[in-house]
């Protein structure tokens, strides 16, 4: 039996749901890169950060292999980079509106 749309998409931003996992897709858009790389970007413990690759790629938002010694991850998809970038629109769309709440209340004066 299968997962229902809805739930699936769910899954998916659940799995956008945590800091790390977040910066780590930021710092792939620029193309691939080797853990260690990773590590000195986004300053968590290496444990932490294989975790959280984990959970990526369990969901099938970053891919791996191995160059030599190293460990690559890449983005699966440009798609997840769409994602990323509709993400900071509406972020953007939502603090604006705030922002813009927050100037007409001061202007209107009744909320202090």
């Amino acid at each position: 039996m299968s997962v229902p749309l809805y739930q699936a998409k769910a899954e998916l931003f659940r799995t956008l749901g945590h800091p790390v996992r977040i910066r780590v897709l930021e710092l792939l858009q620029d193309g691939p890169k080797p853990v260690r790389d990773l590590l000195v970007a986004i300053e968590v413990e290496a444990s932490n950060l294989s975790q959280q690759l984990a959970v990526l790629r369990r969901a099938g938002m970053v891919t791996s292999y191995r160059d030599g010694p190293l460990v690559v991850y890449a983005l699966s998809a440009p798609d997840v980079a769409d994602l990323l970038a509709a993400g900071r629109r509406i972020l953007g769309a939502v603090l604006t509106d705030r922002d813009g709440l927050l100037d007409e209340l001061h202007a209107d004066g009744r909320d202090r």
